[in-house]
């Protein structure tokens, strides 16, 4: 992706089924847990860099002694600044105890992370502040060890302010709105309140405090505490949590909009956000990792027992295609084939746009998440000169050897013409001069490109436009070639997210400028004006009737009328080379991920009432003249 975005975080999850004593006997370390953990945040660095965290579990400890850990960092490389830090108290045992390093009772009593729970996060903060507090997991503590409670998600929430109000009927006092504080209150009470119901019945019984302490552990309902701390959340999310006495919980939103992944076996449990990860860590085959279902919650009791139940119906699947086509890493077997397809359904629109003039196309891709569409694009070319091959062999008469040598030897051109410098992209700050540093982060291959070609480039998304504009474009023309084609894997970005994805500004999408550009050109400008009346309007109804306001603004134009636009608008002045653009359709979208047909930044068709609310309310800010987040 040219323009880079932020989006959602990452969790990884480990939790140990035998004694400590087993894995420190059968892999050689008592580390095996916090190794499996590192691993799994490391692999999926991909989905925050902002910070990280990590919070371990003992079992069974005695009253007196410490049994919950956790830390945090937003420094510099935060992964390993927190590996590192649950490394140095194993790292200080070792080297002070060697005798008893490798005795699990006592490893168990000394060294702080050497738990059979543990939970780690990865952040990346879509809004708001920054810093080492707030990174997740959060901490809701008490004395009771069946109060105890640690949240880390990877989620966005849209109704913040209805689940305040919430909380504050409930006689609490939020310190702030943000939504963590909202799952974590929320979820907090409703354990308050199962443990509160525990105690009464078995008070009554008779039972001694210690005693009913025990049944709590044994019968807390995990599945009802999130069936009535969630049942009002508008968004999409993956929510893990840890319970003191060792109850473990991953719960995913209804729409199975944010992704979640599990394995089991006799010795672990493993949560984390993406498949190929786990299959890493555990070196396990593909078909043994399960996906964690909509609205149904992974829960892992302290006696080690693993159910996979409903709490929150689900709704239409929506799940995310943007991770399909981006976000997730491509080492996914099925997504791997997915961004192939997404490459492969664009070739008739891109031969289209060169003529069918191969000998004089070269095809190439903005580094480096696109690599993969593009081998699916040269792919569907290399079929379509096979089907052009076969023709000739077929209809001309009398070929001779070199005109068949001919027909063989012809390949599309293929060429790397464009690499990122990223030493350069950590050398440029906010100087003056930023622009024209920015434009050298990119090198390209001289010599390879002649006057009559055309260069076809593929990216996997185009959101605003801007390194289009500021620098790629000026610096692909420097190779004075006759055309440019951007082709993007994605539509046409139109609208914000509200689940995760950092693209709340809807005045920053190159789509929504183009078509506003264009109800002015056409003398429709008047539509702006109602759109806004009737965002305006749909604010004062009841949520669950909120209906996105702005698709009038693109039903105004067909999608290839806005991509001309784009073009004119990202052609920088001066520019030699005639730029053309083409986006991937709906259609193709939904062909190459048929499982992950949640496309609401394309098409508007958000799966919760809160998503339609944003877009108007991101559109108002527009109007406004604002540049407020729209949630």
């Amino acid at each position: 992706m040219s323009d880079w975005i932020g989006h959602e975080c990452g969790i990884a999850a480990v939790r140990l089924l035998k004694p400590l004593s087993f894995y420190v006997e059968k892999y050689g370390t008592p580390m095996y847990a916090v190794n499996k953990l590192s691993l799994l945040m490391e692999k999926q660095h991909n989905r925050g860099q902002d910070g990280a965290g990590a919070v371990a579990i003992k079992l069974d400890m005695p009253p007196g002694e410490p049994y919950i850990f956790r830390t945090r960092s937003a420094d510099k490389n935060p992964i390993m600044q927190v590996r590192t830090r649950m490394m140095r108290s194993f790292a200080d045992a070792r080297e002070k105890h060697p005798e008893k390093y490798k005795d699990a009772e006592w490893v168990k009593r000394n060294v702080l992370f050497a738990g059979e729970l543990l939970l780690g996060h990865l952040r990346y903060g879509t809004h708001g502040a920054s810093g080492e507090s707030f990174c997740h997991p959060f901490l809701r503590q008490s004395n009771w060890m069946t109060r105890n409670l640690a949240i880390a998600g990877n989620f966005n929430l849209t109704n913040n302010d209805e689940l305040f109000d919430m909380l504050v009927e409930l006689g609490q006092h939020p310190r702030n709105k943000a939504d963590t504080v909202m799952v974590l209150e929320k979820i907090g009470h409703f354990l308050d309140e199962a443990n509160d119901f525990l105690f009464r019945k078995y008070r009554k019984e008779g039972l001694t405090r210690a005693e009913i302490t025990e049944r709590i552990i044994k019968e807390l309902d995990i599945y009802r505490i999130l069936k009535k701390a969630t049942r009002a959340f508008d968004g999409g999310y993956v929510m893990a949590g840890m319970i003191g006495h060792g109850d473990l919980f991953v719960l995913r939103d209804p729409g199975g909009i944010r992704p979640a992944f599990y394995y089991q076996d006799d010795e672990i449990v493993v949560v984390a956000s993406e498949r190929p990860q786990i299959q890493t860590a555990l070196n396990v085959p593909i078909d043994t990792v399960q996906e964690i279902k909509p609205g149904h919650a992974l829960v892992v009791k302290r006696s080690g027992e693993v159910s996979h139940e409903l709490v929150n119906q689900p709704t239409a699947i929506t799940q995310c295609s943007f991770e399909r086509i981006y976000f997730s890493r491509g080492t996914d077997r099925d997504i791997y084939k997915e961004r192939k397809d997404l490459g492969r359904s664009l070739v008739r629109a891109v031969l289209d746009a060169v003529d069918y003039d191969l000998e004089n196309t070269v095809f190439s891709f903005i580094p480096n998440t696109a690599e993969t569409a593009f081998f699916g694009l040269v792919e569907g070319v290399k079929d379509q000169v096979g089907e052009r091959m076969k023709y000739h062999l077929l209809q001309e008469k009398n070929l001779t050897a070199e005109r068949v040598d001919e027909l063989l030897s012809f390949q599309p051109r293929v060429e790397k013409i464009m690499t990122k410098d990223a030493k350069l992209r950590t050398f440029i700050t906010a100087d003056s001069n930023r622009e024209e540093l920015v434009a050298q982060v990119y090198d390209i291959t001289y010599g390879l490109i002649k006057p009559d070609d055309t260069l076809v480039v593929l990216d996997d998304s185009i959101v605003r436009g801007t390194t289009l504009r500021t620098s790629i474009l000026r610096i692909l023309d420097r190779l004075n070639m006759k055309k440019i084609v951007i082709v993007s894997s994605a539509p046409q970005i139109r609208y914000p997210d509200c689940y995760g994805i950092d693209m709340s500004k809807m005045k920053d999408f190159i789509a929504f400028e183009a078509a506003v550009a264009l109800a002015c050109d056409t003398g429709q400008e008047a539509v702006l004006d109602e759109i806004y009346d009737a965002c305006k309007a749909d604010e004062k109804k009841p949520r669950a009737e909120a209906q996105n306001q702005v698709i009038r603004l693109f039903d105004l134009f067909q999608a290839d009328q806005i991509s001309k636009k784009i073009a004119q608008i990202l052609t920088p002045e001066g520019m030699k080379a005639k730029v053309q653009i083409i986006y991937q359709n709906i259609e193709g979208l939904h062909e190459a991920c048929p499982d992950h047909i949640g496309d609401w930044y394309f098409t508007g068709n958000y799966p919760t009432p809160g998503g339609h609310r944003v877009a108007n309310r991101s559109f108002i800010n527009f109007m406004e003249k604002s540049n407020a987040r729209a949630y």
